[in-house]
């Protein structure tokens, strides 16, 4: 049975190619984003801008959930290396999401939610791997989705696929003082952003599945000012475009009915 999905990226360059895939969208404008309605691969999607941060990343899930009933969200984009090994170019699938710049204490430990008892939200489990699967089929042949340009201008020979924490805050980390605090207060993060905690926080808060998966474009220290735009758009919104495809591809079989 076709799904209605939602698909997010904060930034019109993370998503542009996924966007120019979808020629038989239908825009609607609520809370001054574009929710943009479209078929792929037998689902039905919802693509939108979320814009940048936390707050940002809420409302969008929200009226997605509200207005939209999707019945599952991905977010795709780009992220700050942290762990060790993650390198630009590759690409991280989340298992949890913590927000690292939230401290309530002493009334409660620092990064808990408050009245939630936890600091971490999940991502779907099932979600995630069908997204880290679509990766690495991806990553096998990045010259195929990417050309031999993009691949040797910006090194990208053998990038992996790394599932793990993925911590956001609404504050971009491109200094090595920054990065390095992160990595010794929160030695499990793989990757650092600004909406992926916050928008699984409301899908737990509504039932709704969730999962995320972003390219790395530097390694949020002090070279993370590096051509952003330019990565974007000809590395992570390629990527995101190919990967999402692999994935809709995977739910397409998955849902086909076993012969009789």
């Amino acid at each position: 049975m076709p799904r209605r999905i939602g698909i997010v990226s904060a930034l019109h360059e993370e998503l542009a190619a996924v966007l120019a895939l979808l020629p038989d969208d239908q825009v609607q404008t609520i809370a001054g984003r574009e929710f943009r309605r479209g078929h792929w691969h037998g689902q039905e999607l919802v693509t939108v801008l979320s814009r940048v941060g936390k707050v940002a990343a809420a409302t969008t899930a929200t009226v997605l959930i509200e207005r939209f009933g999707v019945e599952q969200i991905v977010f795709t984009g780009t992220a700050g290396g942290l762990g060790e090994g993650v390198a630009v170019g590759d690409v991280v699938v989340a298992d949890a999401f913590l927000q690292h710049d939230i401290d309530a204490s002493p009334l409660f430990p620092r990064h808990e939610v408050p009245l939630y008892g936890r600091s971490r939200f999940p991502a779907d489990p099932a979600l995630a791997a069908r997204l880290a699967h679509a990766a690495r089929h991806v990553l096998a042949r990045p010259e195929r989705t990417l050309g031999p340009d993009a691949v040797r201008d910006f090194a990208l020979a053998r990038p992996r696929v790394h599932t793990g924490l993925v911590v956001s805050g609404d504050r971009f980390v491109a200094t090595a003082g920054e990065s390095t605090a992160l990595r010794q207060e929160l030695p499990q993060a793989l990757a650092v952003e600004m909406e992926g905690a916050a928008m699984a926080q409301v899908c737990l808060d509504y039932g709704v599945r969730f999962a995320a998966l972003r390219t790395v474009s530097d390694r949020a220290d002090d070279s993370a000012h590096v051509d952003f735009s330019r990565f974007a758009a000809q590395v992570a919104s390629r990527y995101s475009a190919a990967m999402l495809e692999a994935y809709l591809q995977q739910v397409l079989a998955d849902d086909a009915p076993t012969p009789a």
